[in-house]
């Protein structure tokens, strides 16, 4: 699915840039493998993403699984044209329910069918997750900008973009205005809803509330934090798809207003002084003054402000933030002697994320610690060639999901990263032809 050429140059400036033909021979692999593992391309001109070992796309997993893919696109049409059907299933899904976050290859009725919420035959999962519904907008923009071809933005994207600022818009005030209720039954209790699917209590912040954080667990407060600052990034891009390819200036007038909504938000609520590390983020918070300080390792993180464009690596409030991430003060963070990272309530104790490992060099400043990230990632596959969601902190051959799509593609973005071949340098060097 990607040109031999266009992955041969590259793979030789990942061999030339970490010395590590180990590495490269990884990196070879993963990129070669890892798309047709999981995309199909259907006969309406559409691209579907298995996430991996479950049959179902996420809106998420979808379009983060493409990363490294966006960086060498630029000069493969091919390539191109697979990506672009991603986004246009992608955004007939949100189109159908932007509340659901999982959906099916066809109305099948596969899935979690039990929930008490409103499914449908085409969902196969049905967690509103504020993140779900910023990766598309964020993967149109990203080939609109990289590839400069018209038929990436269409009506498709007018209709969703609508879709998402009526949801977002909606859930700035979820107790009063909120259609959304969802519950699990027999389960953990961070796969359902508290007060009969409704969720915590919530104040109104300017913030857009979440059921579900990027991992699928309950939020514990409503408000995520680093969730709304990855829409209030997506709504800057929605602002320009509108003024210069959809010539829709209320849309794009509707998505600054919500922008400012979102950014007054975060600052009032969403920056909290703590006793060690003064002025940071906080990851949760519920407008009633609950807050909580930690950081999961999907993404959109705290720790991956600069790479959804939030902060920049040296804001003040992101470093004293991310000192307190890959600290013993992150409640997520553990130190093992086979690796040191970013964990998740989602995934057994003393777990570091493969995912949080690649989120770490990507956020660096540091040439040195991306290239020891990056051998860090060759060196806990657990023999297996592969990335996994998880493995235990002390021993890699202990891991949750023997194959992880997404995660193989954070290797490769780090490995390419260690290249200098990096998303900002794919939308930087290619001028668009709209």
């Amino acid at each position: 699915m990607i040109d031999r050429q266009v992955l041969a140059r590259a793979v030789d400036e990942v061999r030339r840039a970490t010395g590590d033909p180990v590495v490269a021979e990884l990196f070879e692999r993963s990129m070669r493998e890892n798309l047709p593992a999981v995309a199909e391309r259907l006969g309406d001109g559409t691209t579907f993403v298995l996430t991996g070992d479950i049959p179902a796309m996420w809106l998420r997993d979808s379009a983060a699984q493409l990363r490294p893919y966006l960086v060498l696109c630029g000069q493969d049409p091919a390539l191109q044209d697979i990506l672009i059907g991603v986004l246009h299933r992608q955004l007939e899904y949100v189109a159908h329910d932007p509340y659901a976050n999982a959906f099916n290859r066809e109305a099948n009725g596969a899935g979690h069918t039990t929930d008490a919420t409103e499914m449908s035959p085409w969902v196969w999962e049905r967690k509103y997750e504020i993140d779900s519904l910023c990766y598309p907008i964020e993967l149109a923009y990203r080939l609109w900008r990289i590839t400069g071809r018209k038929d990436v933005i269409d009506e498709r994207f007018a209709v969703a973009a609508r879709a998402i600022l009526d949801l977002w818009t909606v859930e700035q005030d979820h107790e009063a205005r909120s259609p959304y209720r969802f519950q699990r039954h027999g389960e953990a209790p961070t796969d359902t809803l508290v007060r009969d699917g409704l969720g915590p209590l919530t104040r109104p912040t300017g913030m857009s509330w979440s059921a579900f954080r990027p991992s699928d667990d309950a939020t514990t407060y409503g408000f995520n934090v680093p969730g709304n600052m990855f829409a209030s990034v997506v709504l800057g891009y929605l602002d320009v798809l509108a003024r210069e390819v959809l010539d829709d200036p209320e849309l794009a007038a509707r998505a600054i207003d919500l922008q400012v909504q979102i950014d007054a938000g975060i600052q009032a609520y969403g920056v909290v002084e703590h006793p060690r590390h003064g002025r940071v983020y906080a990851y949760e918070v519920d407008g009633l003054g609950g807050s909580l300080l930690m950081d999961d390792a999907n993404m959109p993180s705290l720790l991956s402000l600069p790479l959804t464009g939030y902060a920049s690596r040296t804001d003040s409030v992101y470093l004293a933030t991310r000192a307190l991430l890959l600290s013993e003060d992150n409640p997520y963070y553990y130190e093992g002697t086979a690796a040191v990272g970013i964990g998740s309530p989602h995934t057994p104790e003393r777990h570091v994320w493969p995912i949080a490992l690649a989120v770490q060099g990507l956020s660096s400043d540091s040439s040195e610690e991306k290239l020891r990230l990056l051998r860090l990632l060759r060196d806990t596959d657990g023999g297996t060639g592969q990335m996994h969601e998880s493995f235990h902190c002390d021993d890699p051959a202990v891991f949750t999901r023997e194959w992880f799509s997404w995660a193989n593609a954070m290797f490769c973005e780090l490995a390419l990263d260690c290249a200098g071949l990096t998303i900002s340098t794919a939308l930087s060097h290619v001028a668009p032809s709209h």
